[in-house]
């Protein structure tokens, strides 16, 4: 008989996400005249800018067509988006890239659940808590994780991130091989400062670590001076491998691509202790087991650089970010501490009046139906904290806030 990875059976019963929506469904069947609004998950609901729709329309024309048909394209992307990925988000910050530093993918979730294929499974790892749960996820369905014991896992290093250290993660206080960094942070919306990231990067280098950087949601930095990219920290290109996500930014939740930075000058090593390049096995993965970004979301991201294109893009965000400055204003008016929604569209709240983070779930489902996130989904230290999402329609965000005020009071 075949047998099953066992390291899939360690994981919790179901994903954090799946909980929300098996509630939440159950909670309509019985109240169906319940008008929900939903700031949970963190889907987009703006569509595509006009440049992009342009642009996809008329890929999928040249599709149509025998003379500008494409079949099966490079597994990387093409090289076209990878130019216009290195002159727009990366050589303005003075940072200078390869295109074949640049992978196009269908999404940084993916990427940054794949990347532990090309590494070993006795790497330890280090994560702040509260973190974006496929980065644990991943490595517990491989086994680098170790074993789940009283919510945490035994090959994982954690460092909290909570109102009390002002959500400043602490270094390692022992050696560790991978680390995993998000900032702005999910799902905290914090955001991490140049000096303190350049201590990351100097951890790393010192220790032979790799820092895995997720940057899916450096677009909606406000604050002048933050890192929009780690590489922007001297030395970075030598320990880190950084994500990115046109999804929340571009809207591109239902179109899928982004693309993934592996440096041509990081290495790792074998048990032998042979420097080997991680770009080589990066795409040697991909061409193995990733069939590509198509040719037709490629020239929608393309369509994201032009100058229509990123003021198209530039006014999304700006109103995904206004529904955050309500909803901040809001909730704290309402006696809450809140934290996020200056350079994140997320907001993270410590529930009231002592109460675990599942128990205001249902509270703010069964009270205002308002639908979030529990913070303890996220990790250890989420317990005692709320998440929000900035990505509705205005009119639900202003009602919610009426509604959760009004409620609290």
């Amino acid at each position: 008989m075949a047998l099953v990875n066992e390291n899939f059976l360690k994981l919790p019963v179901s994903y954090l996400f799946t909980d929300i929506a098996r509630k939440v469904a159950t909670f309509q069947k019985e109240n169906p005249t319940a008008q929900v609004i939903r700031l949970g998950i963190g889907d987009v609901t703006q569509p595509l800018a006009p440049s992009v729709i342009k642009a996809l329309h008329k890929a999928v024309d040249e599709m149509a067509v025998k003379e500008t048909f494409r079949g099966y394209g490079p597994e990387h992307g093409y090289s076209f988006l990878q130019q216009v990925i290195i002159e727009n988000d990366f050589a303005p910050r003075g940072i200078s890239l390869e295109t074949d530093e640049v992978f196009v993918s269908d999404g940084a979730k993916s990427d940054t659940g794949n990347i532990g294929d090309i590494l070993g499974l006795r790497n330890t790892l280090c994560m702040t808590d509260p973190i974006y749960p496929v980065y644990v996820d991943s490595n517990a369905m491989c086994g680098r994780a170790g074993d789940l014991k009283d919510g945490a896992w035994s090959n994982i290093l954690y460092r909290p991130c909570n109102a009390a250290n002002n959500f400043v993660p602490e270094l390692p206080d022992r050696h560790v091989d991978i680390i995993y960094l998000c900032y702005p942070n999910n799902p905290t919306g914090t955001v991490i400062t140049r000096q303190e990231l350049k201590k990351w990067v100097d951890y790393a280098l010192a220790n032979n670590s790799i820092i895995m950087y997720d940057a899916a949601y450096e677009a909606y930095i406000q604050d002048v001076g933050i890192p929009h990219s780690i590489y922007e920290i001297e030395g970075a290109k030598r320990c880190a491998i950084e994500f990115h996500s046109y999804s929340k930014t571009a809207g591109f939740t239902g179109v899928r691509c982004g693309y993934t930075i592996v440096p041509l000058e990081l290495e790792a090593t074998t048990a032998a202790g042979e420097r080997v390049a991680l770009n080589a096995l990066w795409n040697r993965r991909q061409c193995t087991k990733f069939n590509g970004t198509s040719y037709i979301q490629h020239r929608g991201a393309e369509a994201i650089y032009t100058p229509e294109g990123k003021e198209q893009i530039r006014a999304t965000i700006d109103y995904y970010m206004g529904n955050a400055k309500i909803m901040r204003e809001a909730l704290t008016a309402a006696g809450l501490t809140v934290f996020g929604g200056v350079n994140a569209p997320y907001i993270w709240l410590q529930t009231p009046d002592g109460l675990t983070s599942w128990q205001f779930f249902e509270q703010l489902l069964n009270g205002p139906h308002i639908v979030g996130t529990p913070g303890v989904g996220f990790g250890p230290s989420g317990e005692g904290y709320f998440r929000l999402t900035a990505f509705g329609e205005r009119g639900d965000c202003e009602c919610a806030m009426e509604r959760l005020t009004k409620w609290l009071s």
